[in-house]
C-alpha cells in the first residue's frame, strides 16, 4: 500500500510538471520559487504546483507509575510522514490541495473495524478544490479538516508539543467530506471570521454513508486586529507580536445518525446516535508570550450502544479543558507548559476514566516550525469517578525531530 501510494504521488507530480512544460514555449518558461516548499508556476497564471513534505522522528518513554520508573512502553518510530501538493488550475482563484500520509501511526490503523464506514489504511488526509473569488470568501469541496477546535485546525507540524492535548484527542471532530465556506473581514480594527460546513458525518475515507449529515459552524473574533503572518494558526509567538493580539472563538458541531464512537472518528457504534459538540477557545500573543485555552463538550441522548451479544460501545460524552502558556526567547528557544483534563459524564462512569495531564516542553526552532527539536516531560493521572479512586499515575517523556519544507 505504501509503495503504491508513493508511485501514485510520483506519477501525479510528473504528470502535472509535464503538463506545465508542454504548455510553455522556449521563450515562456515556468518560474520556480522556494519560499514555501518547491513551487512551479506558468507565466500565464493557468497552473501552479507547490510540493512540500514533513516528517516527525520520535523517541519516547512511559513509566509504569510515579513510584516505579521502569518502562511500561518505549516509543521509537516515524510518527508522521506527510506529503502535500497544492496550487491552482485555470486561474489563481481555483485552488487544489492534496495531502497524503505514509507512516503507520498516521493512517488510523488502531480504530479499524474493517467495515464499509471505518477501514484502514487511510492514506488520503486532504483532497479538495477551493474557489476563492476574492480575499474575503473561500468555498471548499472535498475532504479536509472541519472548522473545529483551534488546536485541531492548527497543523500537527505547527505545535509547541509533540502532540495535541488529551482534550483534542478525545473530542476533536477531525476531517470529513463535504462543502465548506469561510468569510473573513473586519469592522474598523476588529477582525472576524465566519466558517461553516455541511458534510457526510462519517469522517475521512469512508466508502459508505447514511441519510444523516453533519453541520459545523465556527466564529472567530480578533478584537485587537489580525495576527502577524496568520499567527493565530500556529502555536507559540514566533512572530513576537509587537502589539497584543487576541482571538476569541466558538463553534458547534451536530452529527446526525453518527455511526462511530466519536462521530467522525473511532470504532463503529452498534446503534446510530445524534452527537453534538460545543467548542470554545481563546488565544493571546505578545512579545514572545503565548497563552491558549480550550473547552470542548460532547453530548448525546443515550451514549451506550449494545449489540445482539450484549456487548457495548459508548460515545465519550463529557467535557475537556486545556491551557497552554509559553515564552519564546530571542535565541529561538521556547519553554511551554500545559495542563489538560477530560471528564466523562456520569452515564459512562463504569466504562470511561477521568484523565489529566500536565507537563513542560522545550523547543529549539531552527527554521520556525519547519525544522525544530522538541523535548517534553509529562505527568499523567487516570481516575475512576464511580469509585472515586486513582487508577494509575505515571510519567512520560518524548524527544522529537521535525523536518520539513
Amino acid at each position: 500500500m505504501k509503495s503504491l501510494s508513493l508511485r501514485l504521488l510520483a506519477i501525479i507530480i510528473l504528470f502535472l510538471f509535464n503538463k506545465s512544460m508542454i504548455a510553455q514555449s522556449a521563450n515562456n518558461a515556468p518560474t520556480f520559487n522556494f519560499s514555501r516548499g518547491i513551487g512551479i508556476a506558468v507565466p500565464d497564471s493557468s497552473f501552479s504546483l507547490n510540493f512540500r513534505f514533513r516528517s516527525q522522528l520520535r523517541a519516547g518513554y512511559v513509566s509504569n507509575s510515579t513510584s516505579d520508573l521502569s518502562a511500561s512502553e518505549i516509543e521509537a518510530r516515524v510518527r508522521r510522514l506527510r506529503m502535500r501538493i497544492e496550487g491552482f488550475m485555470i486561474n489563481p482563484k481555483i485552488n487544489y490541495s492534496i495531502q497524503l500520509s505514509f507512516s503507520r501511526g498516521d493512517m488510523d490503523w488502531v480504530d479499524n473495524d474493517n467495515s464499509a464506514v471505518n477501514s484502514s489504511p487511510n492514506v488520503v488526509r486532504d483532497a479538495v478544490v477551493i474557489y476563492r473569488p476574492n480575499s474575503n470568501w473561500s468555498f471548499t469541496f472535498g475532504q479536509t479538516k472541519l472548522p473545529g477546535n483551534r488546536q485541531r485546525v492548527v497543523s500537527s507540524g505547527e505545535l509547541q508539543f509533540t502532540d495535541r492535548s488529551i482534550v483534542n484527542a478525545t473530542f476533536n471532530i477531525d476531517r470529513d467530506f463535504g462543502a465548506q465556506f469561510s468569510y473573513q473581514n473586519s469592522i474598523s480594527t476588529i477582525g472576524y471570521a465566519l466558517k461553516g460546513a455541511l458534510t457526510s458525518g462519517e469522517g475521512r475515507n469512508s466508502s459508505a454513508s447514511d441519510a444523516g449529515l453533519a453541520y459545523t459552524g465556527r466564529v472567530e473574533i480578533l478584537p485587537l486586529g489580525t495576527f502577524t503572518n496568520k499567527g493565530d494558526y500556529f502555536e507559540g509567538d514566533l512572530e513576537r507580536e509587537k502589539k497584543p493580539k487576541i482571538s476569541i472563538a466558538g463553534g458547534y458541531h451536530y452529527n446526525e445518525n453518527a455511526m462511530r464512537t466519536a462521530g467522525t472518528l473511532g470504532r463503529d457504534l452498534y446503534e446510530k446516535r445524534n452527537i453534538s459538540s460545543l467548542m470554545m477557545d481563546v488565544l493571546f500573543k505578545y512579545k514572545g508570550f503565548a497563552l491558549c485555552g480550550e473547552f470542548i463538550s460532547r453530548n448525546t441522548n443515550d451514549p451506550v450502544t449494545v449489540n445482539s451479544s450484549n456487548q457495548t460501545r459508548v460515545v465519550y460524552v463529557g467535557d475537556g479543558k486545556m491551557m497552554q502558556l509559553s515564552y519564546l526567547f530571542k535565541n529561538n528557544m521556547e519553554v511551554a507548559g500545559r495542563y489538560a483534563i477530560v471528564t466523562p459524564k456520569s452515564s459512562i462512569y463504569n466504562s470511561e476514566l477521568q484523565r489529566q495531564e500536565m507537563g513542560i516542553g522545550v523547543t529549539k526552532y531552527l527554521k520556525k516550525h519547519r525544522v525544530k527539536l522538541q523535548g517534553q516531560l509529562f505527568y499523567h493521572q487516570n481516575d475512576n469517578l464511580q469509585t472515586e479512586s486513582v487508577v494509575n499515575k505515571y510519567y512520560s517523556c518524548v524527544f522529537q525531530v521535525e523536518l520539513g519544507l
